[in-house]
């Protein structure tokens, strides 16, 4: 079982580092690049389903802060397989209950989950688009209380999140 965890946590910072190199593509003109983006998420957010039968949340406890960071990050890309979102979601609320997963992390998930099921998010940390050379959120569920509830799991401001961005 050690041997596996550990095997575990480098084929999760693998990933997550195949995530990194191929998300240019994400976003780009080309379909062919898009597609190459959507087989690679597809793929990892298929192995994350079957490392969640097996293994439950992947906490920083089981696999280290690298391999853990990653798990989430893979959950976050997984865009078009909601069904491992919404149960790595489910998983990570319970990692965060008994405080072995970042209450940061599963605001950004709560959120990405939320907007991909078509419904309004509550920390402001997915953006829709830019106007004006401002970057736009997608909806809130209370965008008054935005910065009190990033506030609450760690998350800076929106108005500090978004000058991080340099958008021309």
């Amino acid at each position: 079982m050690v041997h596996d965890v550990a095997a575990l946590a480098v084929e999760l910072v693998d990933m997550a580092a195949a995530d990194h190199q191929s998300a240019v593509r994400a976003n780009s003109d080309d379909p062919a690049e898009q597609l190459v983006w959507r087989r690679l998420t597809a793929r990892h957010g298929d192995r994350l389903g079957e490392i969640m039968d097996d293994y439950g949340w992947p906490t920083a406890e089981l696999v280290g802060e690298e391999a853990a960071r990653a798990a989430w990050l893979i959950a976050q890309h997984a865009d078009r397989q909601l069904d491992v979102q919404r149960r790595a979601l489910h998983l990570m609320q319970q990692a965060v209950s008994s405080g072995s997963a970042s209450p940061r992390e599963l605001a950004f998930l709560r959120d990405r989950t939320l907007v991909n099921e078509g419904r309004k998010q509550v920390y402001g940390t997915q953006i829709a688009g830019v106007k004006d050379g401002a970057p736009i959120p997608w909806p809130c569920e209370e965008p008054e209380r935005m910065d009190e509830l990033r506030a609450e799991v760690g998350i800076e401001p929106f108005d500090e999140y978004v000058a991080k961005f340099h958008l021309a």
